[in-house]
């Protein structure tokens, strides 16, 4: 089975039952947090060590996570580390976040501009997304700045990519004068 499918299904499983229990956002939140250890390299090897037995894999998610997640969550932990999973716990925490941004219809946009924005552009470019037919319900706006740019901006969601920089439009006429 492939490493996606199995993602899918234990993010699916996780999520059904957090919405039953009505602690989705919570679960969210653990889930968000265990994302961010995973961006530590020792802990993701940690996890994807076959050397490393169960045992002490399971120890130590307790030890990080142990009164700070919620029951469920270290209950899922526990329920993937016996399973022999904990390799894909990874893929699993990005495909729940996946799930959940598709149930909660929200669209995550990736800005990039030359410089930084304001809020109030950010807040009007953020509704002009949201009246959108290209974007779901709701908008998240991740922004970053790239100064090689130059001027403009680029938008990237879902796998879609807008790019209204200067730096593109200098390599199209670029472009139009090799021919």
């Amino acid at each position: 089975m492939s490493i996606a499918r199995i993602a899918r299904r234990y993010a699916k499983s996780l999520l059904d039952l957090a919405q039953e229990r009505n602690t989705l956002e919570q679960i969210r939140e653990d889930i968000a947090s265990f994302t961010k250890a995973t961006k530590n390299r020792d802990f993701h090897l940690m996890l994807k060590s076959p050397i490393i037995t169960t045992g002490k894999k399971k120890a130590i998610i307790h030890e990080i996570f142990g009164g700070k997640v919620q029951e469920l969550t270290l209950a899922f932990y526990d329920l993937v580390l016996a399973k022999g999973r904990e390799s894909f716990l990874p893929e699993i925490a990005e495909n729940f976040e996946e799930q959940y941004r598709d149930l909660k219809k929200i669209t995550s946009v990736k800005l990039t501009t030359a410089t930084a924005v304001s809020e109030e552009f950010l807040a009007t470019i953020k509704s002009k997304l949201e009246g959108s037919s290209n974007t779901k319900e709701a908008v998240e706006i991740e922004t970053a700045v790239n100064p090689d740019l130059i001027g403009g901006f680029v938008f990237e969601f879902g796998d879609q990519l807008y790019d209204a920089s200067v730096a593109h439009r200098l390599a199209e006429i670029k472009k139009e004068f090799a021919k």
